[in-house]
């Protein structure tokens, strides 16, 4: 299990970034990749890609909640995110959660 989650939720979740090809990295940051989370925590994972826009980031986001997950999840763009503390916490804590394969 990495993050607290099993390989098997893993793999639905890159099945759904996997579709993606803009999409070249998911960082997960928070209680998941600090290790301090509890059963319920939520997901916070921040998105990396050539031309992500809104509109991939709800179309990614319709998919993920199509699983059926207990968990929720708060996706974001990395290139849109312009709260300075959430960077430097997501440069500080964040772990690869997905990466594309050349």
């Amino acid at each position: 299990m990495r993050f607290g989650l099993s390989n098997k939720t893993i793999d639905k979740i890159h099945s759904v970034f996997i579709k993606y090809p803009k999409l070249k990295q998911v960082i997960i940051y928070g209680s998941r990749a600090k290790g301090n989370f509890r059963p319920g925590s939520d997901l916070d994972l921040v998105i990396i890609g050539d031309g992500l826009d809104f509109n991939d980031l709800l179309s990614i986001t319709a998919e993920l909640d199509e699983l059926d997950l207990v968990y929720k999840m708060d996706l974001e763009i990395m290139e849109r995110i312009t709260n300075e503390e959430l960077l430097n916490h997501i440069e500080r804590v964040g772990k690869i959660f997905y990466e594309r394969r050349i």
